[in-house]
C-alpha cells in the first residue's frame, strides 16, 4: 500500500492523532533538551558557589590561621608576653575548623585534598617540631637559639609554598568551572531560542498541513451544503479530504437525490395539510362557541334547578308550620327529610358550580397578601371556631404571592373548615399553620389534632364526591378537597396529604414564588361572581 493510499484512508480523528503525535514529540524533545541543559547549569552553578567558591573562602581563612599562628610565636619569642599567644592559639583553633570545611568542600577531589592533607602535616609538624618546643624554652630560661628559630622559619617558608600552591590550584579549579558554567549557559540559551524558533514554525507547518488535509474539504463541503440549502438541488456534492469527510459527502449527496424525489411528496402533503389546518380551525371555533353555550347552560341550569329546590324547602316548612298541630311525630319528620334534601341538592349545585369556575372564570392574577386572606377566612369563620373552641397556631408572617384573590380565600377556608369539622371530640381542636420556603417555592401546612386520615386514602380525599364517612357522622358534598386540589394546581403548585404526620392529620402544598401573570379566562356575560363565603362542605381532611 503506497503513502497516498494510506493517507487517503485517514479519518479527520486520524489526522488528528498524526498531528498531535508529531507535535508530542516535537514538544518531547525540545523538553528533554530544555531539561538536560537546565539540570547541567544547575549542577555547574551548584558546584560553583555551594562547593569551590566557599573552599576558596574557608582555604584563605585556613592560610591566615597559620599566618597569625607563625605571628603570634614570632612575637612572644621576641618580647616574652604572654599576650602574644593568644593569636597562636585562637589561629590553631580556626585552622581544624577551616580544614573541616575545606574538606567538606572538596569530597570527591583527590588531588586538592591530598594537597590538604600535606598542608595539615606540615602545619602539625611546625607546631610539633619548632613552635611548641621553643614556646617551652622561652617560658623556661627566656632564650631560644637562633640557629632553631632560622629553622622554625624556614619550615613555616614551606607550609606558606603549600598553601600558594593550594590557592592557585582553587583558582584555577574555580575558573574552570566558571567557563564550563558559560558554555553551558550558551549553550542552554541557544537550546531555549532554538525551541522558540521551533515551536511557531512547528505550529506553523501543523496548521498548513490541517488545512490542506482537513479544512479545505470542509470548506467545500459547507459550501455544497449551502447551495443545496439555497435551492439548488441539482448541485452535486465533492468527495474529497479525510475518509469520514468523504463519506459525509456521499450521504449529503445521497440525501440530495432523496430531497429531490420527496419534494415532489412534499407539496402533495403540504396541499392535502392546507386543507386539514382550514377544517381544524372550522372546528376550534366551533368548540369554543360551543364552550361558551355550555358555560351559559352550566349556570341557567344551576339557577333553574335551584328555584324548585327553594320552592320545596319553603313550601315544606310552611306546611310544617300550618298543619304542624295535625300532623304526628312521623309526618314532620317526612317535612324535615324534604327539607333537608333540598337543601343538601342546593349546596351540591352551588358546589358544583364554583368547582367548575376554579381556573376558567376567575383567574385573575395579582399579588396577593396571604396574611391579610387568612385573617378575613378566619373572621368568616368565627362562628364554628368559637362553637368548637377550636386554637390556632401561625407564623408571624405569611408571604405574599400571585395568584387569584378569590380562590385563595376559598383555598384556605376549605382547608381550615375541614380541620374544625374533622375534629377529635376528646379534646379542643388544635390548627396550626406552616409556612416555609423550599426548592419548589412556599410550602404551606395545615395541621390539626382531629380524628386525622389513613395513609391508603391519600389520594382518595382529592377526589370529587369521595367521601370517607357517611352523611350522618359529617354534613358536606365531599368537593371540598377537589376544590383546594384545583385551584393549588392552577396556580403552579401541588396539594398532598403527610402519611408521616400522626396525632391528627396534615394537608400540604405548594405555590410558586412568583408567578407571571396571565390574562383572565374569557367568562359569559350573565355570569355573577362567585359567593366566597365560607364553605363547610369538604372532604375528610
Amino acid at each position: 500500500m503506497t503513502d497516498s493510499s494510506r493517507l487517503r484512508r485517514l479519518t479527520v480523528h486520524g489526522w488528528f492523532i498524526v498531528l498531535i503525535a508529531a507535535f508530542t514529540i516535537v514538544i518531547a524533545v525540545c523538553g528533554v533538551v530544555g531539561a538536560v541543559m537546565i539540570d547541567r547549569t544547575s549542577s555547574l552553578s551548584d558546584e560553583l558557589t555551594t562547593r569551590i567558591s566557599p573552599a576558596s573562602i574557608e582555604a584563605a581563612q585556613m592560610q591566615k590561621a597559620l599566618i597569625d599562628q607563625e605571628t603570634g610565636v614570632r612575637g612572644f619569642l621576641l618580647t616574652g608576653r604572654q599576650e602574644f599567644l593568644q593569636p597562636y592559639a585562637e589561629g590553631v583553633t580556626a585552622e581544624r575548623r577551616s580544614r573541616a570545611q575545606v574538606t567538606a568542600h572538596l569530597a570527591g577531589r583527590p588531588d586538592l585534598l591530598a594537597e590538604l592533607k600535606s598542608i595539615s602535616g606540615k602545619a602539625a609538624a611546625w607546631r610539633r617540631e619548632y613552635a611548641d618546643p621553643m614556646i617551652a624554652e622561652r617560658r623556661d630560661d627566656g632564650t631560644v637559639p637562633a640557629a632553631r628559630v632560622e629553622a622554625g622559619k624556614q619550615a613555616f617558608d614551606e607550609i606558606r609554598v603549600l598553601l600558594e600552591r593550594q590557592n592557585a590550584l582553587l583558582r584555577q579549579l574555580r575558573d574552570t568551572s566558571r567557563a564550563d558554567l558559560a558554555r553551558a549557559e550558551k549553550v542552554r540559551n541557544w537550546a531555549f531560542l532554538a525551541m522558540l524558533v521551533l515551536f511557531p514554525l512547528a505550529m506553523v507547518g501543523m496548521a498548513v498541513l490541517l488545512r490542506r488535509a482537513v479544512g479545505r474539504p470542509l470548506d467545500e463541503l459547507r459550501t455544497a451544503s449551502r447551495q443545496i440549502a439555497a435551492g439548488e438541488f441539482d448541485h452535486a456534492i465533492p468527495a474529497r479530504g479525510p475518509a469520514d469527510i468523504r463519506e459525509v459527502a456521499q450521504d449529503v449527496d445521497l440525501m440530495r437525490v432523496r430531497i429531490v424525489q420527496a419534494l415532489g411528496d412534499s407539496h402533495r402533503q403540504q396541499v392535502l395539510l392546507r386543507d386539514q389546518a382550514a377544517d381544524l380551525d372550522a372546528q376550534a371555533v366551533e368548540l369554543r362557541r360551543s364552550n361558551a353555550e355550555l358555560e351559559q347552560f352550566a349556570y341557567v341550569a344551576s339557577h333553574d334547578l335551584q328555584e324548585p329546590l327553594r320552592k320545596v324547602a319553603t313550601f315544606c316548612q310552611l306546611l310544617e308550620k300550618r298543619y304542624g298541630e295535625v300532623l304526628d311525630e312521623r309526618g314532620k319528620q317526612y317535612i324535615r327529610f324534604a327539607v333537608d334534601g333540598a337543601t343538601r341538592m342546593q349546596v351540591l349545585i352551588n358546589d358544583l358550580l364554583r368547582f367548575s369556575r376554579v381556573g376558567r372564570v376567575y383567574d385573575d392574577r395579582e399579588p396577593v397578601e396571604l396574611e391579610e386572606t387568612l385573617d378575613k377566612v378566619l373572621d368568616d369563620l368565627s362562628t364554628p371556631i368559637e362553637e368548637s373552641g377550636a386554637r390556632f397556631e401561625r407564623p408571624d408572617k405569611l408571604p405574599t404571592v400571585v395568584g387569584d384573590p378569590t380562590m385563595l380565600r376559598l383555598l384556605w377556608q376549605n382547608l381550615i373548615s375541614n380541620a374544625i369539622k374533622f375534629r377529635d371530640p376528646s379534646r379542643e381542636p388544635l390548627i396550626r399553620v406552616g409556612c416555609e420556603q423550599g426548592p419548589d417555592g412556599w410550602e404551606f401546612s395545615v395541621s390539626d389534632n382531629g380524628i386525622g386520615v389513613e395513609p391508603e386514602f391519600a389520594d382518595k380525599i382529592f377526589v370529587i364526591f369521595q367521601r370517607l364517612h357517611s352523611r350522618e357522622q359529617y354534613s358536606g358534598t365531599g368537593i371540598g378537597l377537589a376544590m383546594c386540589k384545583k385551584i393549588v394546581e392552577n396556580h403552579g403548585g401541588r396539594i398532598w396529604l403527610d402519611t408521616g404526620y400522626t396525632g391528627g392529620a396534615r394537608l400540604c402544598f405548594t405555590l410558586p414564588v412568583t408567578q407571571p401573570a396571565t390574562q383572565p379566562a374569557t367568562q359569559p356575560a350573565a355570569d355573577p361572581p362567585p359567593d366566597p363565603g365560607p364553605d363547610h362542605e369538604g372532604t375528610s381532611s
